[in-house]
């Protein structure tokens, strides 16, 4: 145990980034056993490892692609599980390793929040201790608020005691979480136009996915918005613009569909629309069949998937304020500018580099998966790319492929969810074996451009 705990803690101080993908693989693990289980399965047969495994890595990484469904194959003990590991994933598990030791030892420990701090984006450790208790203060209380307004309905709705309990309490958690999961058996679709239903996952999934720094942020500021972060301020602004285009845009290419807004009326339609603002960038739920949707739209929510949410958040994707500094950079050049600036603050330029490095890597990333599913599928490079996309950006919309697809394609869409998760600079900060120090530096050249 001491050369384990040694073996930990050195791993901790050299590269925190490998603690974390260890950490979060080793709770995929034990959540695929406990799901391998045939308690587990509603038919108390043993699960196919391949949907204990998918099931297993949507919950913990939050995305709620799934290939079996949710609410029929996986019993009251399953569910739990599952349950569970969204808590966990949405959390972080960083965050809660360090909510355990500060439990234990009354206060968290340098390897701790360095930990941490790598988990949440945080460049103070000093700071770590308070995200913490910010981001379980934030998830425990919109869940509790997300259960008392759930609860209500879905007891005036008709379901049983138990039923109701149960399934607000799973939704609470799923939303909040950005996860995508639903247990209720007929899903989301008989609630179309219910604002009692729509609009806990609006803003249950905008509190979620706009990130727990931003979120203390705003709980110390809200009554000074200038003394707000620059990524607090870039977080909210970009997300807004994207929800509002969202809207917008889903709207009008949907509105005369028969298979999906022309089949509603007015106020179900707005409130369709209104749940795409968040939900094509985070939560994938859902109350129309995507499957349905135009390939205008398609398109659409695969670059807003692609995009995400906040950093440090339940939400996947490259993140909006990656796409702020690389939209303000490219604004800088094309005026001349010297510096990349925004709200009267200069982003450096390691950053900028940093925010190309993400997204080129996302998108490396997904381009390969793609080329992999279109060789072992016959599905349509449409079709193929809104799967990849939304399992690399850890959403869960779905165009209804994933529970046909062959065991390599969901092994792939599961390595997807794990990477879009953890972060892809984690990942390649873990793969690579040290940063190279250079003493010497080559003279300076520039190439043509364009």
């Amino acid at each position: 145990m001491k050369r384990l705990r040694d073996w930990v803690d050195k791993l901790a101080k050299n590269s925190p980034a490998r603690l974390t993908l260890a950490v979060f693989a080793s709770i995929v693990a034990l959540s695929t056993l406990l799901l391998q289980l045939p308690l587990a399965a509603r038919d108390l047969q043993r699960p196919e490892f391949s949907d204990s495994l998918f099931t297993a890595t949507s919950a913990v990484c939050v995305t709620g692609l799934t290939t079996v469904d949710t609410a029929t194959y996986w019993s009251p003990f399953g569910q739990l599980v599952i349950l569970l590991s969204i808590q966990i994933g949405g959390l972080g598990v960083m965050t809660l390793a360090s909510i355990l030791a500060l439990a234990v030892s009354r206060h968290v420990g340098l390897t701790q929040r360095i930990i941490i701090a790598k988990e949440q984006q945080s460049t103070r450790l000093g700071d770590v201790g308070s995200v913490i208790k910010a981001a379980v203060i934030t998830s425990l209380s919109v869940e509790v608020a997300l259960f008392a307004i759930l609860l209500p309905r879905l007891l005036a709705l008709g379901e049983s005691g138990p039923s109701a309990f149960w399934n607000a309490l799973f939704m609470s958690v799923s939303i909040f979480n950005n996860a995508g999961f639903v247990t209720l058996p007929e899903g989301l679709s008989p609630h179309v136009g219910d604002w009692f239903i729509t609009m806990p996952i609006l803003f249950g999934t905008l509190f979620g996915a706009l990130g727990f720094p931003v979120m203390q942020d705003l709980s110390r500021n809200w009554r000074r918005p200038r003394h707000l972060s620059l990524h607090s301020k870039l977080t909210i602004t970009t997300y807004m613009i994207l929800a509002g285009a969202a809207v917008v845009m889903v709207a009008a290419s949907e509105w005369n569909n028969a298979g999906t807004f022309g089949q509603l009326n007015l106020s179900e339609k707005i409130q369709t629309a209104l749940l795409f603002g968040v939900n094509s960038r985070s939560s994938g739920l859902t109350t129309i069949d995507i499957g349905a949707m135009t390939r205008g739209s398609w398109f659409l929510i695969d670059v807003l998937m692609f995009i995400g949410g906040g950093s440090a958040s339940t939400a996947g994707g490259i993140k909006v304020t990656t796409l702020a500094v690389m939209v303000l950079a490219i604004v800088a050049e094309a005026r001349g500018d010297r510096d990349t600036e925004a709200f009267h603050r200069r982003i450096p330029d390691s950053t900028v580099r940093l925010a190309v490095a993400v997204t080129m890597m996302g998108a490396t990333l997904v381009a390969v998966s793609i080329f992999y599913l279109l060789q072992v599928t016959e599905y349509s490079l449409d079709v193929i790319g809104f799967e990849v996309i939304s399992a690399f950006a850890t959403v869960g919309l779905s165009t209804g492929i994933t529970p046909d697809l062959p065991p390599e394609a969901k092994y792939v869409l599961a390595a997807l969810m794990f990477a879009g998760r953890t972060g892809i600079m984690t990942v390649a900060t873990a793969l690579a074996i040290r940063q190279r120090r250079r003493v010497i530096r080559m003279p300076e050249e520039a190439p043509s451009i364009g």
